[in-house]
């Protein structure tokens, strides 16, 4: 492919208008879709509903239903498997939604709407990471002036950490410690200075987005592989079906490849497996968001290996990217996530194993209240290593207590110069009302 000097608004537009001219209209990927009943959408007909998205593709406007719809996706991805003809109906939904952000709202305005979100994803990050990690420590996530410097030689590999993992960042740092040992070498990148973009996109500030995503993947295109190693599955889905595409679109090639974490270790599972060497008796059932195409394949596999371990099916439905995604079907998540422990209990399982840093987020607390730990499946691998990384997060969440909480990251807060006041704000709304199925009691 040759290069056009296209702006990359443009190199989108002409993506979406190649996917809007090869869909056939045939519905099956609102058949696929397991959006489609709780959205309160099951009584239109399929090919109605992905015709109403041509609609809004291109002229903005389109049947209720079709809006409903594009509002509704939970990125689970079972319409890409479901379309025979080479379209990525989710970006299609994903690009429906910046048409229906366009005629809703002027540019200022959506403008406006993608600063706010990132200034709050920004402060969220930052606060809470700063109330678990010192400088060192985030020196070593890549959140430092000297993580950042320009390597004397190129990385074998970039890891690509995404911005809301750092909440939880004992994720983060166990994936280093497992690359260590495997005698990976990498650059750590990532947080709000290396933004996927997705928070412009999502309100319809096409160009910002475009522009913070290209210079965060053109700081990426520095290893010998020519591979990038992402933990967060939404800063995945953004560069790999959004800005990799558009940016091959306007320079005729493409910077790099991308592959998720688990995706990668379950790729050399053959060089970890010898460094499982310690027993976790323990039953564990997998809590699984299929979105990202292999993750959770590899999730299976790689607790597999481990010594000891048994795995127990729940036989709970999964879909959606990540937990936050499912957000937009509020009533629908809490009653996943209830029946879900319920199964849990029932099971009589050990733990129940997150993959990515929502959910973690989301269910941690629920510790309290249930007979099982709630784990992210890397401290199952780092246990059976010999590696231990705290989740302090976890810690702090069960506490249930703002004021609390604030107190006992007392010296974190005085190192990092943070006002209490304002850490505790993040708190109440970052991370104690990061809660979507109530506590009990």
């Amino acid at each position: 492919m040759q290069p056009h000097n296209l702006s990359f608004e443009a190199a989108l537009s002409g993506r979406v208008d190649e996917m809007v001219d090869a869909c056939t209209r045939c519905g099956k990927c609102v058949e696929a879709c397991p959006s489609v009943k709780p959205a309160g959408i099951a009584d239109a007909a399929p090919v109605d509903v992905i015709g109403g998205i041509l609609d809004i593709l291109r002229a903005g406007q389109g049947a209720e239903a079709s809006r409903k719809w594009a509002q509704a996706c939970t990125l689970s991805g079972e319409c890409i498997t479901a379309c025979d003809e080479g379209v990525n109906p989710r970006f299609l939904l994903a690009m429906a939604r910046v048409a229906m952000a366009k005629a809703k709202d002027d540019l200022p305005a959506r403008r406006r709407q993608a600063l706010e979100k990132y200034r709050d994803v920004g402060r969220e990050v930052t606060v809470l990471s700063q109330l678990q990690l010192n400088d060192e420590v985030l020196t070593r996530l890549g959140q430092k002036a000297a993580a950042v410097n320009v390597a004397s030689e190129p990385p074998d590999f970039v890891f690509y950490t995404g911005c809301n993992v750092l909440k939880t960042p004992h994720m983060a740092l166990l994936a280093l410690d497992i690359m260590d040992t495997l005698g990976i070498g990498y650059q750590v990148m990532g947080g709000p200075s290396h933004c996927c973009g997705i928070v412009h996109m999502r309100p319809g500030d096409v160009e910002m987005s475009g522009r913070l995503g290209t210079n965060s993947i053109d700081k990426m295109s520095q290893s010998k592989s020519g591979q990038v190693i992402s933990w967060c599955p939404s800063c995945y889905v953004q560069f790999t079906e959004t800005t990799l595409p558009a940016i091959e679109r306007q320079r005729g090639r493409r910077p790099f490849e991308m592959t998720p974490f688990l995706r990668f270790l379950a790729q050399r599972i053959e060089q970890l497996t010898p460094h499982l060497r310690e027993r976790v008796p323990l039953r564990v059932a997998l809590h699984r968001h299929p979105g990202v195409s292999g993750v959770m394949e590899a999730a299976v596999e790689i607790l597999s290996a481990i010594p000891g371990m048994t795995l127990v099916d729940l036989k709970q439905p999964a879909l959606g990217l990540q937990g936050v995604y499912l957000n937009v079907l509020p009533e629908f998540k809490r009653e996943l996530t209830r029946n879900e422990l319920e199964a849990a209990r029932d099971a009589g399982i050990d733990a129940l194993v997150t993959v990515y840093h929502s959910e973690h987020r989301e269910l941690c607390a629920h510790e309290r209240d249930w007979p099982f730990r709630i784990v992210n499946l890397l401290e199952l691998v780092g246990e059976s290593m010999g590696l231990k990384q705290h989740d302090r997060y976890k810690e702090l969440k069960l506490m249930q207590d703002a004021d609390q909480i604030v107190a006992d990251c007392a010296d974190l807060l005085a190192a990092h110069a943070l006002d209490a006041a304002k850490a505790r704000e993040v708190v109440v709304k970052g991370m104690l009302a990061d809660q979507p199925l109530p506590l009990r009691g």
